[in-house]
């Protein structure tokens, strides 16, 4: 399971929306099912910064939300994200040491 949420932070705001995102990477990166994230900025757009987290399952993502300090820390900084696109996404190809192997689809055709 992948999640992308996308942010617009302000030039005078990125030293503490960086420290809000290793938080909640630091929270999220401790609960089980969790496979990595990253938290990065647009070369071309420098105030759209991007989040993105992946766990081996939706089960796993969301029983990472449930602690007090995820509810405490992450969710506020996932509920600033631009809502304009979606944001969970299910992985159906993956590559890892040149081969790429497809992953069963868990929505209904």
């Amino acid at each position: 399971m992948l999640l992308v949420c996308r942010f617009s932070v302000a030039a005078g705001e990125a030293s503490r929306f960086t420290s809000r995102a290793h938080r909640a990477l630091d929270l999220l990166g401790s609960a089980t099912g969790f496979l990595d994230g990253r938290v990065g900025r647009s070369v071309d757009e420098p105030e759209s910064w991007i989040l993105t987290v992946r766990f081996a399952s939706i089960d796993a993502y969301r029983r990472a939300l449930s602690p007090f300090e995820v509810r405490e820390h992450v969710i506020p900084l996932l509920s600033e994200a631009d809502t304009d696109a979606p944001s969970t996404y299910e992985t159906l190809l993956s590559t890892e040491n040149g081969s790429t192997t497809r992953h069963e689809s868990l929505l209904a055709d």
